[in-house]
């Protein structure tokens, strides 16, 4: 095997790095997602209000980091607007 360079052993440990920071965002906007999904799937309307900013945040956050793209992003705020609206609607006597 080759010696490594100096700028390639580098390149490795940033790799690895970046790696374990995106990794850590996508598993708190899946964790996050997951919740809100559970309280609409349990018909807690005053959680899935209470969570949906929370949501929001960590999904913003993970676009400024660069971890997922702003399209993605745009895509999972509005399923979950969509869902918690959907079931505000539902529970709000009319």
């Amino acid at each position: 095997m080759a010696k490594r360079s100096k700028s390639v052993l580098k390149r490795i440990r940033q790799n690895e790095k970046r790696r374990l920071r995106n990794r850590h965002y996508k598993t708190m906007v899946k964790n996050i997602i997951k919740k809100v999904r559970a309280a609409v799937e349990a018909r807690d309307v005053e959680q899935a209000k209470a969570l949906l900013p929370q949501a929001v945040s960590v999904i913003n956050k993970a676009v400024s980091k660069g971890v997922i793209h702003w399209r993605n992003a745009s895509r999972k705020v509005s399923r979950l607007s969509r869902m918690v609206n959907s079931l505000e609607k539902e529970a709000s006597p009319s």
